[in-house]
């Protein structure tokens, strides 16, 4: 059956064919699923760790660097870059764009904090801070940029380290009816980030 996902391009599930506009490219069936569960995710950042889970399961026993392998040949079979359609957010995962300028992608929240503790663990050990996340499963996805949100909780963790005691560092959401709060605490001293549900992101 095809699967149209773009104007421009359609999935053949049964015979593992990406169509092109009049243009067929064979793919294996690795290629094909990890293709497949991009394309039926638009515009969402989808990690490597989820791409593993769909494409292999509990058989995967190489590196994350497998995906990059598999996905350097669906871009020379099918002749896209490393932009179109498929785009590669380094240290986010891999995203198929299907929209045009001003894109706001969505991303697991979960997945992005356990990965900004993980960059920022010497910090965190050096200075005796144990960061715990707290996070509301049902909001558990943002549709704001990454990479504003990332410059956000940089900029709080290098304020918190200019007077920096020991003590644990709470990163935890909240729903309200207007907005979803997103707060990190440390040693009583809280910065909370509004993120208003029809508009754009605001700090207090």
């Amino acid at each position: 059956m095809l699967v149209t996902i773009t104007e421009h391009i359609a999935l053949d599930h049964e015979r593992r064919i990406v169509r092109i506009d009049d243009r067929e490219v064979q793919l294996t069936r690795l290629e094909y699923a990890l293709l497949e569960y991009l394309a039926t995710h638009p515009n969402k950042i989808c990690s490597k760790s989820e791409l593993i889970d769909y494409v292999w399961g509990n058989k995967f026993q190489y590196d994350q660097g497998t995906i990059d392998v598999h996905l350097n040949a669906i871009r020379r079979k099918t002749g896209w870059n490393r932009q179109r359609p498929i785009e590669t957010l380094r240290g986010l995962g891999l995203v198929f764009r299907t929209e045009e300028k001003n894109i706001v992608y969505t991303f697991d929240l979960q997945s992005f904090v356990v990965r900004w503790v993980q960059r920022h663990t010497v910090e965190f050990e050096s200075n005796s801070i144990v960061p715990k996340i707290h996070l509301t499963p049902f909001v558990n996805e943002l549709s704001i940029s990454s990479e504003v949100l990332e410059g956000l909780f940089d900029a709080v963790l290098v304020a918190f380290l200019q007077n920096a005691r020991p003590g644990i560092l709470n990163i935890y959401t909240k729903l309200t009816l207007q907005h979803f709060l997103l707060s990190l605490e440390l040693n009583g001293t809280i910065n909370e980030f509004r993120i208003p549900i029809y508009s754009d992101l605001s700090i207090s």
